[in-house]
């Protein structure tokens, strides 16, 4: 192995490997590509022996003044920072796991790069320190039952149908503001509606639909890439390429209806907009000055609107998207709203996530694993490993069946 090579710092390679590990133009993009440099960062952190008070005194030997390279990596220093990540830190045996496997698949690019000779992260003595699975079962992550789903959707409902009857019904001589108050509040729960019987019946992942700051490539589903009457919208994969996904004739009415209220400028609007009021205030504030409006005209114009969501819709200043984790804040609100009974260990509401969960548990059932795969946009053997202990309950129930004959 080259000198050159041994001799670089460990810190050097790595905005290559973020790049290569990274989405979207330039490779700066994607939740892998920031997990993946939160933990690279520990790691050179600890090599240096620059953690503060924890465990670590560095690698490089006591009589060397310089930044450890990778002259200094061996399976030694992998089954130490494995020990390091397994000692007594808070951390789940799973997240052990996982940190260890960001830092072991950084060896194995170096390996490739000509960085290292071996991948010394993989060898068996440089795991042996890491704690077993905690063997949390995909059966016990969050999936909505059934009565969970029809609580929040009819919760949802009523709270859209409720707010749009306040707004249509208002008589004719309402003061323009409060007009605007009401079409906003009917928007904003038309809005929650529409996500929820999307996020409750379509099975989608919250990343395809709505916006991740961290993926410019996704940035939340447009009207353009929905069709109501083909029942059907295209999204953004996990597998990294554009593909239709089925809506399901219980998410059209809560869309139609929305839209209609909405009636969106263009067709490039988001389907589900941020209803941020300071970011909003910014947007149409930098917007209208691009479009060489004084500052002071636009506080005027601003002032005649009860929120700057109607300004936009107005003027087609385009707001971005929610965020996926602006989609759970909304869920957290919507299942305190309706009071629904959550005994989850990790979600004290219902996480998004856990909608798409229970969609596959209900087709599992009802269609068996290929016919699920296909929905959830998954590869069979992942669905089956994924709802294993449905067919565990199954193979259980014919066993009981069984016995029940014989002992007959």
């Amino acid at each position: 192995m080259p000198d050159r090579a041994l001799s670089t710092p460990l810190d050097d390679s790595f905005e290559r490997y973020l790049q290569d590990k990274g989405k979207g133009r330039g490779g700066d993009g994607g939740n892998y590509r920031r997990n993946a440099a939160r933990e690279l960062e520990r790691f050179a952190d600890w090599a240096a022996g620059d953690r503060g008070s924890d465990d670590s005194i560095g690698i490089v030997p006591d009589d060397v003044d310089r930044e450890p390279t990778f002259e200094d990596l061996d399976e030694r220093v992998f089954r130490e920072y494995a020990r390091h990540l397994a000692g007594d830190r808070g951390l789940k045996q799973n997240t052990v796991q996982t940190y260890y496997r960001y830092i072991s698949a950084w060896c194995g690019w170096c390996v490739n790069e000509g960085y290292l000779e071996a991948h010394y992260a993989q060898r068996a003595s440089a795991m042996a320190p890491l704690p077993d699975d905690d063997g949390r079962k995909p059966g016990d992550q969050q999936a909505w039952t059934s009565e969970q789903r029809h609580v929040l959707t009819r919760h949802v409902d009523e709270r859209a149908r409720d707010a749009i009857e306040t707004y249509t019904t208002l008589p004719e001589d309402t003061d323009p503001l409060d007009k605007q108050r009401a079409r906003y509040e009917a928007l904003k729960a038309g809005r929650d509606r529409a996500l929820v019987f999307v996020l409750a019946y379509t099975a989608v992942r919250v990343g395809e639909l709505l916006r991740d700051p961290n993926d410019p490539r996704r940035r939340g589903v447009r009207w353009e890439e929905i069709s109501l009457e083909d029942g059907s919208m295209d999204v953004y994969r996990k597998k990294q390429q554009w593909d239709a996904a089925s809506l399901p004739d219980p998410t059209i009415a809560p869309l139609r209806n929305y839209r209609k209220l909405m009636d969106p400028p263009t067709q490039r609007w988001p389907v589900f907009p941020t209803f941020d009021q300071r970011t909003l205030a910014t947007l149409v504030r930098n917007e209208l000055a691009d479009r060489g409006e004084q500052s002071n005209v636009i506080d005027e114009r601003r002032e005649n609107y009860a929120r700057d969501l109607l300004l936009a819709l107005d003027e087609d200043v385009r707001p971005p998207s929610i965020t996926t984790d602006g989609a759970r804040s909304i869920l957290q609100r919507l299942s305190e709203e309706a009071e629904i009974d959550i005994n989850h260990p990790k979600h004290n509401y219902l996480a998004p996530h856990g909608g798409r969960r229970g969609m596959g548990e209900v087709l599992v059932r009802a269609f068996g694993y290929t016919v699920a795969a296909r929905y959830l946009d998954n590869s069979e053997e992942m669905v089956r490993e994924r709802y294993s202990h449905i067919e565990a309950g199954e193979l259980g129930d014919v066993a009981t069946e069984a016995l029940n004959e014989i002992d007959s």
